[in-house]
């Protein structure tokens, strides 16, 4: 009998006769919908298969090469800097297999490492599993996710329910500067931190619109 769980998608490394094409796949959503801590529990089920990857990030929130989600969990990962060449992971396979990576923050990414990504799966057999928002806090897509929505096998949208204030789905990644709502700005800022003036705050469309962010908005 095989070990395989009736809920694994991967068979564990070894195992004759079992092979499935490798896939880029992109989980998407807003902040808050558990982005980071599913790609750390598909980690832990890949690695618990036998399965060998590496966990990837950039502009973590902890300031640090690791992936940390808002409810406690997180694990070290390796920091993707702007000169990070995906395709250098293919020639350290002489010292280890590489079966999967898991990306996190992939907004953050350049478009060109996403591509090198999809490359590792068409010419590698490498899994891609990519997580991170779909537009910034001016309600563009990123270049990166862009990217991705073009390129993956599959897209998922996180169905973990996101709130805005209101009560209606939170859709939309609002940016907020001394606790008002600001629509320009450079693409990136890291926020969220004890000392930072700016924050982010999920809004429904209708709140995004109008610039309205509730009683309870991050710095009120």
């Amino acid at each position: 009998m095989s070990d395989l769980s009736a809920l694994s998608s991967v068979p564990p490394a070894g195992v004759s006769g079992l092979h499935r094409d490798a896939v880029l796949k992109f989980f998407y959503g807003p902040m808050d919908c558990g982005k980071s801590t599913l790609a750390l529990q598909i980690n832990y089920n890949h690695r618990r298969q036998g399965r060998h990857g590496l966990v990837l990030t950039k502009h973590d929130r902890s300031g640090g090469p690791r992936v940390t989600s808002r409810i406690g969990l997180g694990d070290e990962a390796l920091e993707v800097g702007d000169d990070f060449d995906f395709s250098s992971l293919v020639r350290r396979r002489t010292a280890y297999r590489l079966d999967y990576l898991i990306c996190d923050e992939v907004q953050f990414y350049s478009v060109e490492q996403i591509e090198q990504m999809a490359g590792l799966v068409d010419d590698c057999d490498v899994d891609v599993y990519a997580f991170g928002l779909a537009s910034d806090f001016r309600s563009e897509l990123f270049p990166a996710t862009r990217r991705l929505f073009e390129l993956a096998d599959e897209v998922c949208r996180l169905q973990v329910e996101v709130l805005c204030w209101c009560g209606r789905p939170g859709q939309l990644n609002a940016r907020t500067v001394g606790g008002e709502l600001v629509r320009a700005g450079e693409q990136v800022i890291i926020a969220d931190t004890d000392e930072a003036d700016v924050r982010y705050q999920v809004l429904c469309r209708r709140h995004y619109r109008s610039g309205d962010l509730g009683k309870h908005s991050p710095q009120s």
